[in-house]
């Protein structure tokens, strides 16, 4: 199975050199983007097969990465 990459630097190539910037200035911003990569991390173990998880619990996990995505992506743009 040929999965979309969700990780940050395929979803904000633009925004690469802010990002490192980020995670190396603001704790905040970087335990956002360990937060996400965790996440994403698990989203493609269960997606594989790798572990089990309910579709429900799946898709609860696939909603905090976007969520904490969508944090990040407002802190990319204001910075």
């Amino acid at each position: 199975m040929d999965l979309l990459k969700h990780d940050l630097a395929h979803e904000f190539p633009q925004y690469l050199e802010k990002m490192r910037a980020l995670k190396a200035a603001d704790p905040h911003f970087a335990r956002l983007f360990a937060e996400y990569d965790e996440d994403d991390h698990a989203v493609k173990k269960y997606e594989l097969g790798a572990a089990v998880i309910s579709d429900l619990a799946l898709e609860e996990l696939k909603k905090k990465r976007l969520k904490t995505k969508d944090e990040i992506f407002q802190r990319l743009k204001t910075a």
